[in-house]
């Protein structure tokens, strides 16, 4: 497939290695050219979009845990604070933010010439807008959105980008690494005003710490 997308592809695209399926990464100006492109040439027909999706790349491929060797000692990092887990709303923290912190990801399947592609299309921190595609694909309404709700991702030309999965007052992109685990804001009925009032959550965030059973030699 490679050969036919340097083919017809008026963009340039890297291609990733060494994965399931054939997977290539575009600019994001080239979106809308490249994906009419792969739905309507005659060599792709890629007219569905299975799903699309977004990532927050910050802090990809580190943990807090790290218990490759035996140590007697190793399991303090479970009651330090170093990750972006244990944050509180408000806090100022390094997350070890990339340059290409986001990605949004395009999964298209041609039922017609059977085969799939992954698109992928970066997005740095302070440009995370990119145009949407339900002109090309009419089921991209939902994905964009829940896109824009869990990681803030603005989607130019979207007809009604609007929440979907969270509430119109939430504070905040629950999928992004910076967002606190508990939370911002806790909703509960008060007696006394006789109404839901929304307050700071008041839950510490904590990070459970696994338990390792040796046996004794």
């Amino acid at each position: 497939m490679i050969s036919l997308l340097k083919k017809f592809l008026n963009h340039p695209f890297n291609v990733e290695k060494d994965v399931d399926i054939t997977t290539i990464s575009i600019h994001k100006d080239n979106v809308l050219d490249v994906m009419w492109i792969l739905k309507t040439n005659s060599s792709f027909l890629f007219t569905q979009l299975s799903d699309l999706c977004a990532v927050d790349y910050s802090s990809f491929g580190e943990s807090e845990w790290k218990t490759d060797d035996p140590t007697t000692t190793g399991y303090n990092r479970g009651i330090t604070p170093k990750s972006h887990g244990r944050i509180k709303f408000g806090d100022d923290v390094d997350i070890h933010k990339k340059k290409d912190r986001y990605c949004v990801v395009y999964h298209l399947l041609s039922l017609e010439k059977n085969i799939r592609l992954r698109i992928k299309v970066f997005l740095a921190e302070d440009d995370i807008t990119l145009p949407s595609v339900v002109e090309v694909w009419s089921c991209a309404d939902w994905y964009e959105r829940e896109a824009f709700d869990l990681f803030g991702i603005l989607f130019t030309g979207h007809p009604d980008l609007r929440r979907l999965l969270t509430d119109y007052g939430f504070i905040g992109h629950p999928f992004r690494k910076d967002f606190p685990l508990v939370g911002n804001t806790q909703v509960r009925y008060d007696s006394v005003l006789k109404k839901i009032i929304h307050e700071p959550v008041d839950i510490d965030p904590r990070v459970l710490v696994p338990r390792v059973i040796r046996e004794k030699e």
